[in-house]
């Protein structure tokens, strides 16, 4: 039986999949604020996703560059930002991973602040077998008798 306190994996490949998610994360928010920006107020302009960020117009200008040149995003200057299809995708998924995570941590007994926090970080760093667990557990901690008093049951 194979000792599973010893992953399969070797060292340079956990670190290659972190690198990766740390850099999709940003396109990851990206799209996700742009996304909510367009559900909320009917559009996304640099200002606005600056002040939601919490960064300089000029880091969310080369960042909007950044996603147009990978197909994320369109947009001209003094113009509205609109996602493409696959940004579309891209923020559909990302804000289903942060539900399926604030879920977990909130059946889990973490309260509802820390749990946006952490789930904010943990989303991308999560795979899809390791999603499918939460969410199986999650599930099973909502249906127990002692969920009822659960905020993720709600």
């Amino acid at each position: 039986m194979p000792d599973k306190s010893k992953p399969d994996i070797s060292q340079p490949e956990r670190f290659h999949s972190t690198r990766r998610a740390h850099r999709d994360e940003t396109a990851e928010d990206y799209v996700e604020a742009i996304a909510q920006l367009i559900e909320e107020r009917g559009s996304a302009r640099v200002g606005e996703l600056a002040e939601v960020m919490g960064v300089s117009h000029v880091t969310v200008t080369r960042i909007i560059a950044r996603l147009c040149k990978e197909g994320l995003v369109t947009t001209e200057p003094h113009k509205p930002i609109f996602l493409t299809d696959t940004g579309k995708a891209m923020a559909h998924e990302s804000h289903e991973r942060h539900l399926v995570v604030l879920r977990f941590l909130l059946a889990i007994g973490v309260e509802e602040k820390q749990a946006q926090i952490d789930a904010e970080g943990i989303e991308h760093h999560v795979s899809a077998e390791t999603l499918a667990a939460l969410c199986t557990i999650t599930h099973a901690v909502s249906n127990s008798p002692l969920g009822d008093d659960n905020p993720a049951g709600q």
